[in-house]
């Protein structure tokens, strides 16, 4: 009896342990190291990177940390290429002196403090290896039409496996089909081959994941001939001897490439992907189908690949051992497989890895390190590090079997004690530490935060708190006088209070009070329940003739203190960009409305706290045209007749009204019930335009009274005049509630409601329904309760978020409806308790990141999976330690993720992230906060670049480091070059200069010259952008004055006087010389000019030889030639050097030129045709200096 007494007092000591695990200890506490963040157990490195070994750790006071090698002491500091982060336990292995191989080997660390030796997993570091392939030369295949055949790809083995694809010499992959597949070793296999198979690149590739590298396989050529072709080759090479039969390749029935034999077997393990394959030959091509003896695929994790070829089940469970089924069939016959499908399991949590206790004094708790594996695996214990049998004996600690029970604790008994539990397929390595303090109680919530909520929605008021012993939480409101308990108040275990309908009389402010034995602690917090957001006056359908004006209105009534925003959409998408649509304070206007503007218009007036929507129809017509015939509505329907009475219905007749040049589209008959909802009119039927009678099924026990109503291309008609009352009989109801549903509004109830049925559906008086559950995985009697003039019923004191079966039948005076449907339903649910497992980061590049976990058992999760929350911040730039104060970013994954992407991240920076799995009700806990390391980045711009001390032929740059660091900066490149006064570039000249400089000065350059300058930053990853400036070396004094002088000189002007009075006198002379022209007999002389340098022509290109240039071949600058080779003269062509000094040149009357050209005359042309046609000006001279110098 006493040992009964005492085996209840440890089952009520494993409950209070079990609530003292949600209990974070604040970092400001004693507490021994927990690991925060380590290397996953299979760490694959890159052989080009340095080797980053993580192992980070929390506690107070901050741990110290060492590490094992292969099962040994590894002294880093007897490395000279391994070195330890600082305030870290992280490695970080330098390879750039010593291969990464030397460094392989099975790492383990330890995290220690005066308080407790917390271990990691142990880490078996690998690097990656992608060897190369063999490039031997493979031999053409040469095939028979009709044969299978198979392509081996064979790539060498890596590390991690490589993916294979198969591609052709443009990179395209080859197309595949239920003929020609991959199998999952890579081969390429051919069921059958045919004529357009043949081609000279089939290329196996092979991509090394982990390296980012792909290699090829030498190209294979495929040649398939017929039996002709084949023949007629073979006798080419054999003496005209046929090898082949005169018979083709005949049609067959299937047999199996792979696998071979009957049967085969295979063993996965529990949670990896499991995959089946059956390739088979024959023709035509075989179909492949795959079954399971005796139970049927899991259909939501089970898939078919490569054209039903594979058979591929993820997340494997042990329910999918068992024998599979391929079968290959076609016209001709079929093949089978059976394949014997064994499931090993490694180590896996049953209930979560054990977690932290925090105790007080005298205190009781328990470690749990429940899990399951098969085989079954074995569970060793150590505390700091050593094997529990080895550690000192202490009398308030039993270990029994995968429990540590603890009575009665005292003041220096806290420690970390390592759980770990393996078998032949894996390990679990956990530490959880308990930690003795007496601490009084804080509250962690903000105080005076303030909580907005909408009215009528859920208000939850947090209250997190910490002490040891382990507080109690207690609500008050405004001020201390009464406790808050009982409606509309919830109070969760977590101190959080919950209003599940919030109405204005809530708001106010709230008392947390977290008391325990050694003190009291009590925060403030405010509640403000808000009015909704509600459109008032909502947006109306609208037909507006195409050109005019149409406005949708969409005014809101809204809480004061919230401000509202207007969204507009088109057909659920963004209003077009045009100026024709003006969105205003409260409306939508639409100007010359054109046919593409018809659709649905939805308004969105939305706040920080709640939405609402409504939406209307534009459509769009032509506009009358003028004169037009006038169209209106139709006339009422009249003379409405009931005939054919019968119980279930009733034929009804009517004459149509006038149509008024619009033809009836059709006929709206409605009814209303005079006996459950005078005054309304419902819609029954329709019948086209071109009938004037209806057929109508009726319910029982109603009262009809009918009308009609008619429609053409303008609109409906008026109502005609109801018809007479028809009374039809009760009945027992014909149909059930729809909509059933049940669900939980608390842990630990079952709403059950539904979908009343209307009073056209209850058949009779006095309807009733019976409402019938139970639980669906207990195959118990169902529960019944009956419930009128309500549509739900709340099951109270079930146990949380567990399925049940759900009926509800409609009854009244006259009998039940017919057997109800099954429905199933969940009660209600609550905050899940676990959080996700092996949670790690992976970091892409220097911007994103990507984190796993494990997901979280349903059964823990205690509600509707909605998804899981990263929660992640930037701690601090990794060449800064000053923390960075940063609000935590929330990434949200729906459905059962296992992954997430974190992206816009800041380049070399230490991230911190924790993970967890919401439902319905709300959150679960945080998994142990981890962090990661961005890599470096490139740097941004360098923040200033100024130019100081211009000089002659020297300048110095001072500039300020980017602001954006994003790594080490390892120098800085300069670029500079000249620019003339045309900003024309002239070289580049490039100085790198060493990362700790701020400023150069830049020696030997041009004086007066501008100078454009350009400065980035480097780091590993790379240069950054650039900042630019300009400026311009000081001019020489000497060269300056000259340039002011020379402007100024007498001698200076009175040369250009006389220059001017030059030009002006021959101007003169031309002029005279032109309209002395006399007359003369230049027939003779023309005709007598066959002095070849007289017409100095080349022949095959009709060019003026003498006057050609050298390099393009084009004439002299301000000359013309005229298509026919002859020189021709305008009045703009006239030449100095001819009017001015060609004593032999003459003009006729009619403007012909008389005379003979000299070689004398001609050189002196070309001379002066190379030279500038300006007079040379020191001026001129001076600004050619200053542009090019």
């Amino acid at each position: 009896m006493m040992e009964r007494r005492r085996m209840d007092a440890v089952l009520l000591v494993v409950f209070l342990g079990h609530l003292t695990t949600a209990l974070e200890v604040p970092l400001d506490l004693s507490q021994p190291p927990t690991i925060t963040h380590q290397s996953p157990k299979d760490y694959i490195i890159d052989p080009r990177e340095n080797i980053i070994i993580h192992c980070e750790a929390k506690g107070k006071p901050h741990p110290s940390f060492s590490w094992t090698r292969n099962g040994t002491h590894f002294d880093i500091d007897q490395d000279p290429n391994v070195h330890m982060r600082p305030h870290s336990g992280t490695l970080v292995v330098d390879i750039s002196r010593e291969k990464a191989e030397h460094f392989e080997g099975i790492y383990q660390c330890t995290a220690r403090n005066k308080h407790g030796t917390a271990v990691s997993n142990n880490i078996v570091v690998r690097q990656s290896r992608s060897p190369l392939w063999s490039k031997d030369k493979i031999k053409p295949i040469v095939v028979q039409e009709g044969v299978s055949l198979i392509l081996p790809c064979r790539p060498p083995a890596g590390l991690p496996p490589p993916i294979i694809f198969w591609m052709d010499n443009n990179f395209q992959r080859l197309p595949q089909s239920s003929r020609v597949s991959q199998a999952l070793n890579g081969d390429l296999y051919f069921s059958n081959v045919l004529r357009e198979d043949s081609r000279n690149d089939y290329i196996c590739y092979a991509r090394f994941p982990h390296t980012q590298t792909i290699q090829q396989k030498q190209p294979i050529t495929v040649k398939v001939l017929n039996l002709d072709a084949i023949n007629d080759t073979m006798a080419a090479l054999y003496n005209d001897t046929d090898l082949f039969s005169d018979d083709p390749v005949e049609e067959r029935k299937p047999t199996f490439l792979i696998p071979s034999g009957p049967s085969s077997s295979k063993m996965v393990l529990r949670g990896h992907v499991l995959e089946l394959e059956c390739i088979a030959e024959g023709l035509p091509t075989p179909e492949i189908s795959w079954t399971k003896v005796s139970s049927d695929f899991p259909a939501q994790r089970t898939s078919t690949l490569h054209y039903q070829k594979t058979l591929r089940i993820v997340n494997v469970s042990e329910s999918d051992e068992g024998d599979y089924h391929c079968t290959a069939r076609n016209q001709f016959g079929s093949a089978h497989h059976t394949i014997r499908v064994t499931v090993k399991a490694a180590p896996y949590w049953i209930s979560g890895a054990p977690r932290n206790l925090v105790l007080a004094p005298g205190e009781n708790g328990v470690l749990t390190c429940r899990a399951s594996g098969t085989p079954k695996p074995s569970i060793t214990w150590a505390m700091n590090g050593i094997p529990i049998e080895n550690s000192p004996k202490d009398l308030s600690r039993k270990v029994e079997d995968d429990t540590i029970i603890f009575t009665d604790v005292q003041t220096g008994s806290s420690a970390v004690y390592q759980c770990n539990i393996s078998n032949d397929y894996g390990y679990l390595l956990a530490n959880a530490f308990v930690n003795v303090l007496s601490e009084p109680p804080r509250v962690l919530t903000p105080a005076n935060k303030v909580y907005q909520v909408i009215k009528n929605h859920q208000a939850l008021i947090d209250c997190a708190s910490f002490g040891s012993p382990i507080p109690k939480i207690k609500w008050f409101k405004d001020s201390r006088s009464s406790i808050l308990v009982g409606e509309p108040y919830i109070l969760h275990d977590n101190g959080t209070l919950e209003i599940h309908i919030a109405q204005a009389q809530n708001s106010g402010k709230y008392i947390c009070v977290a008391q325990n034995v050694l003190g009291i602690y009590e925060n403030h917090v405010y509640l403000e329940v808000k009015e909704p957001t509600r459109i008032l006056k909502q947006p109306e359908y609208k037909v507006i003739q195409r050109g005019r004006t149409v406005m949708f209105e969409c005014k809101v009534k809204h809480d004061p203190s919230l401000f509202p925003t207007m969204t507009w959409l088109k057909d659920d998408g963004e209003l077009p960009d045009d100026e024709r649509f003006t969105v205003g304070s409260d409306s939508l206007t639409i100007t010359d409305v054109t046919e593409n503007d018809a659709g649905v218009y939805t308004c969105i007036r939305n706040t920080s706290l709640d939405v609402d929507t409504a939406s209307a129809e534009l459509t769009v017509v032509e506009a009358t045209p003028t004169p037009a015939i006038v169209y209106e509505r139709p006339d009422p329907p009249s003379d409405l007749e009931l005939t054919d009475k019968k119980q279930r219905s009733v034929q009804l007749t009517w004459t149509p009204g006038d149509e008024h040049n619009s033809p009836i589209q059709k006929f709206l008959i409605q009814y209303e019930d005079l006996l459950h909802h005078r005054g309304h009119w419902h819609n029954l039927t329709e019948v086209p335009g071109t009938k004037t009678t209806a057929h109508l099924k009726l319910s029982p026990y109603v009262h009809y009274s009918f009308r009609v109503l008619a429609l053409n291309t303008v609109g409906f008609s008026h109502p005609s005049l109801p018809s007479k009352i028809y009374r039809t009989d009760p009945a027992a109801p014909d149909e059930n509630p729809t909509g059933v549903q049940g669900f939980g509004t608390e842990h630990d109830n079952l709403v059950i409601s539904w979908k009343p049925l209307s009073g056209l559906q209850s058949n009779g008086p006095r309807l009733h329904y019976r409402v019938m559950w139970r639980q669906k995985a207990v195959d118990g009697e169902w529960t019944t309760v009956t419930v009128a003039n309500n549509s739900k019923f709340v099951v109270s004191g079930t146990p949380t978020f567990v399925p049940y079966e759900l009926k509800v039948q409609a009854v009244n005076d006259h009998g039940v409806g017919p057997e109800p449907a099954i429905f199933h339903g969940y009660s209600g649910e609550d905050l899940p308790v676990a959080a996700p497992e092996n949670v790690q980061a992976v970091v892409l590049n220097s911007t994103l990141a990507e984190v796993h976990w494990d997901p979280v058992p349903q059964k823990l999760i205690r509600g509707y999976l909605k998804g899981y929350k990263v929660y992640y911040w930037k701690e601090r730039s990794l060449h800064k330690h000053n923390p960075h104060h940063v609000e935590k970013q929330i990434l949200s994954f729906s459905g059962n993720h296992s992954h997430g992407m974190l992206p816009g991240l800041h380049p070399f920076s230490l991230y911190s992230f924790n993970v967890r799995v919401y439902n319905g009700k709300g959150e679960g806990p945080p998994s142990p906060t981890q962090q990661f390391e961005m890599p470096e980045g490139v740097p941004g711009a360098p923040t200033s670049l100024t130019v100081t001390n211009p000089n002659l032929d020297s300048l110095t740059l001072e500039w300020s480091p980017p602001h954006d660091r994003n790594g080490h900066i390892t120098g800085y490149t300069l670029k500079y070059q000249p620019v003339n006064n045309s900003n024309e570039l002239g070289p580049v000249e490039e100085l790198a200069l060493p990362a700790n400089e701020t400023s150069v000065t830049l020696l030997n350059l041009k004086y007066s010259t501008r100078y454009r300058f350009y400065l980035n930053a480097k780091t590993v990853r790379g240069a950054g952008p650039a900042i630019s400036q300009e400026a311009v070396t000081i001019m020489d004094e000497a060269v300056a004055s000259r340039q002011v002088d020379i402007a100024t000189q007498g001698w200076f002007i009175g040369l250009m006087c006389a220059i001017a009075l030059l030009i002006l006198i021959l101007l003169i002379i031309c002029f005279i010389q032109r309209n002395k022209g006399g007359k003369y007999p230049v027939k003779e002389k023309e005709d007598a000019h066959t002095d070849p340098e007289f017409q100095p022509m080349k022949e095959d290109d009709c060019t003026f030889g003498e006057y050609s240039d050298n390099e393009d071949h084009k004439p002299l600058k301000g000359s013309r030639t005229p298509s026919n080779g002859t020189v021709k003269r305008d009045d703009s062509d006239d030449s100095l050097v001819d009017y001015g000094e060609g004593g032999d040149g003459q003009f006729n009357e009619d403007g012909s030129f008389i005379g003979q050209y000299s070689g004398k005359s001609a050189s002196r042309d070309i001379a002066e045709g190379h030279e500038s046609s300006e007079a040379p000006s020191p001026i001129n001279a001076m600004n050619s200096l200053n542009s090019f110098v």
